[in-house]
């Protein structure tokens, strides 16, 4: 009995170096999402604030640029986690995978840039560096600022960010390099 040589997957076009330098976004297209998605994350906040306390706050601009500079670090990310995981694939799977990945690589980013200046601001009272007092109130300042930014944060990204973020992902799939040449059959 000899073995017939196994077919290589549709999707395996080379190995995991030839995928992983296809996913890769080029410059300006990364630099330019980036810019577009931090921006529409600052309005989506803008618009939440709004919305729900008439702007009156005396952060309203820090809320603006955490979610502009949580918006901007996440899009390349999300980018290549997309381009990443669905290759050759059709539209409706770019889309679901553009919106997922958006909007977790979006949440954990802004979620991580709160949790370092709620740290920064919470150390002046915390213990000497490098020691199980320390070890203790680093870990625990970062879950609270985490939970936080869950419970308060989150709102920021609703009702418009929710519409930023479907109007993305059809963007993406609809322009995915190898998703508009395949049917959808």
């Amino acid at each position: 009995m000899t073995r017939r040589p196994r077919p290589r997957a549709a999707n395996d076009n080379g190995g995991w170096r030839t995928r992983l330098r296809r996913a890769l976004p080029s410059r300006r297209s990364a630099a330019a999402g980036a810019l577009v998605w931090g921006v529409a994350m600052a309005l989506s906040a803008q618009a939440a604030l709004w919305i729900s306390i008439a702007g009156q706050t005396g952060h309203f601009w820090a809320l603006s640029a955490l979610c502009f500079s949580g918006g901007v670090i996440a899009w390349p990310f999300a980018l290549f986690a997309v381009r990443l995981t669905v290759p050759d694939r059709s539209a409706e799977v770019v889309f679901g995978a553009a919106l997922v990945f958006l909007s977790v690589s979006t949440i954990s980013v802004t979620a991580g840039i709160f949790a370092i200046l709620y740290r920064a601001y919470y150390a002046q009272w915390h213990g000497d560096p490098f020691t199980w007092l320390w070890v203790i109130q680093f870990v625990f300042t970062t879950a609270s600022a985490l939970y936080q930014f869950a419970v308060i944060g989150l709102r920021l990204y609703l009702p418009v960010g929710f519409i930023f973020l479907l109007l993305a992902a059809f963007l993406l799939a609809r322009h995915h390099p190898r998703s508009r040449h395949l049917s959808t059959a």
